[in-house]
């Protein structure tokens, strides 16, 4: 019929993706990959989470360029050493999560690439472009950590409290029985409702994705070794010295109950961030949340900057 209106294009297919291991430093690092040409991006996760919470984004942006979703040491499929035989957060902090990003890029990635980051992945990110910066093209921060339990942050009735609470839960069964009430189906399920501004795309696969890695063997002792870390950089301490060639942009979901975006509008007035962009409605991890539009913003942002050059102002 004349008068039928005409049938849109179908969007697309996604790019296939894949699955791999990588060893850095005596460890097992897994990620996954799409695409096989176009600019490099590497995608990081945040506490708790792995490559497979961007499972939305890997084959969409892998039809642009060529992407690696990876998981950080201890967290995902990543090997897990104990951090219980070395002092607090001796294993488990930025420094040793940037020196991977850098490695993988130099290694496995071959170019320098756009690092996207989601959570406390955004402080690692930063530390990657502060340490490497011509391994790094440009940072995407995602609803980035304010790192609240930081002892910057803590006032002085807190910080002995917040400190008694760590050692108990880092060095006793205290700790060990609080995370088997954390990683259980039910409980992640709840955490991540709260998390998210729109509890529905809160899935039993997106709880499987998170929950599964959560119940391998090392995976308690780095949660509970993580929750102590109170010290290393702020996403303050970062923004004011990240190189002037390595452009940094934020998207903030403005529901996020977490990390406030009231709080964060000040990273927007870093002279390294280029730009920062408000997600109404939206929680802690929008580009699994909401990928209709963080995919078209991550996008955005390598083509803003494709044509420059790392390490050179």
């Amino acid at each position: 019929d004349p008068l039928d209106p005409p049938v849109p294009p179908a969007p697309p297919a996604p790019a296939p993706v894949t699955e791999h291991y990588w060893e850095w430093e005596g460890y097992t690092i897994r990620y996954q990959e799409s695409g096989t040409e176009g600019p490099a991006m590497v995608l990081v996760h945040g506490f708790g989470g792995n490559a497979d919470h961007w499972r939305k984004n890997t084959p969409v942006l892998g039809r642009k360029g060529r992407v690696f979703a990876i998981d950080l040491l201890g967290y995902g499929y990543s090997s897990k050493p104990n951090p219980m035989s070395a002092e607090p957060n001796a294993i488990y902090n930025f420094e040793s999560w940037s020196r991977q990003l850098q490695a993988f890029i130099a290694q496995v990635v071959g170019e320098p690439a756009f690092i996207m980051c989601n959570s406390v992945g955004g402080l690692a990110g930063l530390q990657a472009a502060v340490d490497g910066p011509s391994n790094v093209r440009g940072v995407v921060l995602i609803n980035p950590s304010l790192r609240g339990l930081h002892i910057t942050k803590q006032s002085a009735i807190a910080k002995p409290f917040v400190k008694a609470l760590q050692k108990v839960l880092r060095t006793t069964d205290i700790g060990q029985k609080f995370f088997g009430n954390v990683a259980q189906a039910k409980t992640v399920k709840s955490i991540l409702k709260e998390a998210y501004g729109n509890p529905d795309t809160v899935t039993d696969e997106l709880v499987e994705f998170i929950l599964a890695p959560g119940l391998q063997p090392g995976a308690a002792e780095v949660f509970l070794d993580f929750i102590s870390y109170s010290s290393g950089p702020l996403p303050e301490d970062l923004l004011p010295v990240v190189p002037e060639e390595v452009p940094v942009r934020i998207m903030w979901g403005a529901a996020d109950p977490w990390e406030l975006i009231d709080q964060g509008r000040a990273y927007g007035l870093f002279d390294s961030v280029d730009r920062f962009i408000e997600l109404p409605g939206v929680g802690h991890c929008p580009m699994d949340e909401a990928p209709e539009l963080v995919n078209p913003l991550l996008l955005e942002f390598v083509e803003d900057y494709r044509g420059s050059t790392p390490g050179c102002a």
